[in-house]
């Protein structure tokens, strides 16, 4: 039972060693046809992560060009026809890191989710007076470490079954609007056909001169 409680009591200590700085931006923005926008993050230190998620929810084909920038405008990504990605790189320089989104190829609008995370996890030691705790410790920081994965692991599923609703969503509606248009022309064509017939009719009847009522 003491054991018990004394894991207890370290673990506010646990998750002040873990605590790390996260500076982390989720939006969702409309990109329009033929335009380019930019999404900008600052990095304080080196050896930061930095993580980068986007995906496109719906228009056209479901994809976008984007490029990564560094401070020294030097290209660290880039694709083409993407309709999603998630990467995960560290900051080697200081400065603002440019994140640009490209529609330029495509007249249709485009809805994107994207998120631009900047991490720092540095692992604090323990100091001798502290040493006693290194066994329950190390146990709650694995542990601590393992959760933390598996809720990553569980965001990043949500973010997929999200991002495949939103365009099962717009596929529907596509082949909703598909569906009408072609009824509507399917109507034209048959009341046309309609016309003509009845106009074939009374040509034929009227070659003699004569009027026949039908």
């Amino acid at each position: 039972m003491l054991g018990t409680c004394s894991r207890w009591a370290v673990l506010p200590l646990v998750l002040l060693l873990l605590s790390h700085r996260v500076q982390a931006t989720a939006l969702t923005a409309m990109l329009a046809g033929s335009e380019r926008s930019c999404y900008y993050a600052d990095v304080d230190g080196t050896g930061e992560k930095i993580g980068f998620y986007f995906a496109v929810q719906s228009g056209g084909n479901f994809d976008v060009d984007f490029v990564v920038m560094d401070p020294d405008d030097k290209l660290l990504l880039e694709g083409s026809n993407e309709k999603q990605g998630d990467y995960i790189f560290t900051a080697n320089k200081i400065g603002e890191y440019s994140f640009c989104f490209e529609n330029e190829a495509s007249m249709s609008d485009k809805l994107l989710d994207f998120d631009i995370m900047v991490e720092s996890e540095p692992r604090r030691a323990l100091s001798a007076q502290q040493a006693p705790l290194r066994e329950h410790t190390s146990t709650l920081e694995e542990s601590t470490y393992k959760i933390s994965g598996l809720l990553s692991s569980i965001t990043r599923s949500q973010k997929y079954f999200h991002t495949r609703h939103h365009r099962n969503y717009s596929t529907v509606l596509s082949t909703q609007s598909r569906i009408f248009w072609f009824t509507v022309l399917e109507s034209v064509i048959v009341i046309g056909m309609s016309i003509l017939q009845i106009w074939v009719l009374k040509t034929f009847f009227s070659r003699s001169g004569r009027r026949y009522k039908v």
